[in-house]
C-alpha cells in the first residue's frame, strides 16, 4: 500500500479522469482539481488558444508549473491532463506526492467518448484515431510506470467505474491521515 495524501488520476483524454474524479473527490472529502482547468483559469485563455500561441512547448511549461505548485498541498484529488507524463520531473513528482490512479481506455473506446468534443489541440486533425494510437504507445508505459493502480474504464460508465474503483482503492490505498 502507498500510503499518500493526495489521489491522483493519470490517463488518456477521455479515460474519464475529470468525472471519475469529482466523484471521489466527493466520497473521499477531498478538494477536486482539473489541471486543465486550472491552467485555463491562471491563464485566462483556454487549452487551445494556448496551444495556438505558445505551441504544445509552452502549454508544457504552464502544465509543469501548475503542477508543482498544486502538488505542495494535501488533501487533493488531481485530474491530470493526458499529456502531463511526457516530462520525467513530473512524473516523480506525482509519483511523490499521491497515489497514482492509471486510468485506462483504448483509443476505439475514445474516438467514441470523444465524437462531438472539438476543444482538444492535439485531436484537431481528421486522423484522430491514429494519433490517439499513436499518443497510446508513447504515454501508455509512461502511465504505467508511474501507477500504483491502473483501472480499465472501456466498459464502464461514470457511475459504475467510481463505484468499483472505490472497491479497488479501499484494498490498495491507506490514506495517509494526520
Amino acid at each position: 500500500m502507498n500510503p499518500a495524501r493526495n489521489l491522483i488520476l493519470v490517463g488518456p483524454t477521455g479515460a474519464g479522469k475529470s468525472c471519475i474524479g469529482r466523484r471521489l473527490a466527493e466520497h473521499y472529502h477531498l478538494r477536486m482539481v482539473d489541471a486543465d482547468n486550472e491552467i485555463e483559469q491562471r491563464t485566462g485563455a483556454d487549452i487551445g488558444t494556448i496551444f495556438d500561441c505558445e505551441g504544445e512547448s509552452g502549454f508544457r511549461a504552464r502544465e509543469k508549473a501548475a503542477l508543482e505548485e498544486l502538488l505542495q498541498a494535501d488533501d487533493l484529488l488531481l485530474a491530470t491532463g493526458g499529456g502531463a507524463v511526457l516530462d520525467a520531473g513530473n512524473r516523480a513528482l506525482l509519483q511523490s506526492r499521491g497515489f497514482v490512479v492509471h486510468l485506462r481506455v483504448t483509443p476505439a473506446q475514445q474516438i467514441e467518448r470523444l465524437r462531438h468534443d472539438r476543444s482538444r489541440p492535439l485531436l484537431a486533425r481528421p486522423d484522430r484515431e491514429k494519433v490517439l494510437a499513436e499518443m497510446a504507445a508513447v504515454r501508455g508505459p509512461l502511465y504505467a510506470e508511474i501507477a500504483d493502480l491502473a483501472f480499465d474504464t472501456e466498459t464502464l460508465g461514470a457511475a459504475e467505474a467510481t463505484r468499483r474503483l472505490l472497491l479497488e482503492l479501499d484494498q490498495h490505498w491507506q490514506r495517509w491521515s494526520v
